[in-house]
């Protein structure tokens, strides 16, 4: 039997070898996730469906560069889509900074705000979450919040705590291990 990891570095293999039915798979298997990174960067369901787009466009160009290490293959695919997001954000912010929309376009704006249900089914993954969350070391927490829900790079992160580059790869691979571990108790 294939565990999932093992199918996606298959899909990821064979699209590196222009095999546009694995490309799909591939796609059918990771969107949901890819596109929950992307949104939780730009807070903008357009935007995370333009990143997303962006995202698949270099794991098609990309995908001879993926090696199998033993790592989770959704590590490199979360990796591509949280930059991708990042790139856009930066953009859209430096767009932001540039211009200012008319208030009469605020009309014109459906309410992105989730419903009911959804509020209610994040709160309590949020709840979760940050249950999770005070498990880690203070520092490490605060690290995970600043790479993932706020988008800081590593190298970021590096200069703001005077810890060296690899050794904040290293605490946040851990501590999301940890939290992956956590959440799934």
């Amino acid at each position: 039997m294939t565990t999932p990891q093992a199918e996606i570095e298959d899909l990821i293999a064979r699209t590196a070898m222009g095999d546009r039915a694995a490309f799909r798979l591939l796609y059918d298997r990771t969107a949901a996730k890819l596109f929950g990174v992307c949104l939780r960067v730009l807070n903008d369901r357009g935007l995370a469906e333009e990143a997303l787009q962006d995202v698949y466009c270099k794991i098609w160009a990309r995908a001879g560069q993926y090696r199998v290490n033993g790592f989770s293959p959704m590590t490199w695919l979360i990796t591509l889509a949280r930059n991708a997001a990042i790139d856009r954000r930066r953009r859209r912010d430096a767009g932001e900074r540039a211009r200012v929309a008319p208030i009469d376009a605020a009309e014109m704006v459906a309410d992105p705000a989730p419903g009911p249900a959804q509020q209610a089914e994040s709160r309590s993954e949020a709840q979760a979450l940050m249950s999770c969350m005070s498990e880690l070391p203070p520092e490490r927490a605060e690290m995970v919040r600043r790479a993932y829900l706020e988008g800081a790079t590593y190298a970021e992160l590096s200069d703001a705590t005077g810890v060296k580059l690899n050794t904040v790869r290293t605490w946040l691979r851990r501590s999301l291990m940890q939290l992956r571990e956590c959440l799934s108790r």
